[in-house]
């Protein structure tokens, strides 16, 4: 068997995210088996760094909805850390604050973050946390090194349905480096980061299938519409792969997002 599928359920079933790829040993019905070959240190960066994004999307889908937050505290020059120790401390701090105050509302908070350091040494931190009413003020209040920008996520450029744009951009590390317009890769605009989620955000196992040969174009299942379908060529075992999520109609925008703020509720 040559390719396998696997399906994750997220918000209760609302949300399917499915992966096919080709097993990294074998290649397509027909063919001779691969050799296998050591990948580069790119092919390994590129690897992890399509992983990473995969969770964080998933993470989005299962625990935010495009009503929460996407925010930034940034520094002010004299605040700036001298290490990401400094600027992990920083963090912790303020996030424990943010902790404290959704308690006594009754809420939980979830957060992903990233903490960066530019080429030229700025540094602030990306943070997505779930909305509860007043949260951009509990999260300016939070933060004493600078500034807070806020924003609803589906108000953000980084929205789409499956969050893929998002959980790119808070996923992007010293490594990424960014398309321009004539195809041509810049330079990188980061010389650290520390990515992160809390610990109360944990993924369902994925229901793996193996499949007899590489599936036609996908279809959508009943009362669902696909967001989404993106193929291509994993850079560590050279074989395609295909990932796109499914929707339940209507589900997503009303009934998920009231039904995950009553969830929300410890």
């Amino acid at each position: 068997m040559a390719t396998k599928r696997k399906k994750y359920e997220l918000r209760h079933g609302d949300v399917i995210d499915i992966e096919e790829f080709h097993d990294g040993n074998y290649g397509a019905p027909g063919e001779k088996r691969n050799k296998k070959k050591k990948p580069t240190k790119e092919d390994m960066q590129k690897a992890n760094a399509i992983n990473k994004a995969k969770r964080a999307r998933q993470r989005l889908l299962e625990y935010f909805s495009p009503d929460d937050i996407w925010a930034t505290w940034k520094y002010q020059v004299e605040n700036r850390p001298q290490s990401m120790e400094e600027a992990l401390k920083d963090f912790q701090r303020a996030i424990r604050i943010v902790r404290k105050e959704y308690k006594k509302r009754g809420y939980e908070l979830f957060w992903i973050r990233n903490i960066e350091k530019g080429t030229k040494g700025a540094w602030h931190i990306h943070i997505i946390v779930n909305e509860i009413g007043d949260t951009a003020s509990i999260l300016g209040r939070a933060w004493d090194k600078g500034e807070t920008w806020h924003i609803e996520i589906k108000k953000s450029k980084f929205y789409d349905e499956d969050f893929t744009k998002l959980a790119n951009y808070v996923t992007k590390d010293e490594n990424t480096r960014e398309k321009k317009k004539d195809g041509t890769y810049a330079k990188p605009r980061l010389s650290d980061t520390s990515y992160n989620t809390s610990r109360n955000m944990p993924l369902p196992d994925p229901e793996v299938q193996k499949l007899v040969r590489w599936p036609k174009e996908p279809k959508a299942k009943k009362g669902y519409y696909i967001a989404k379908i993106h193929e291509g060529i994993n850079p560590k075992t050279g074989y395609k792969y295909r990932h796109y999520t499914m929707i339940k109609i209507s589900s997503f925008a009303d009934e998920v997002r009231h039904k995950v703020k009553i969830d929300r509720k410890i």
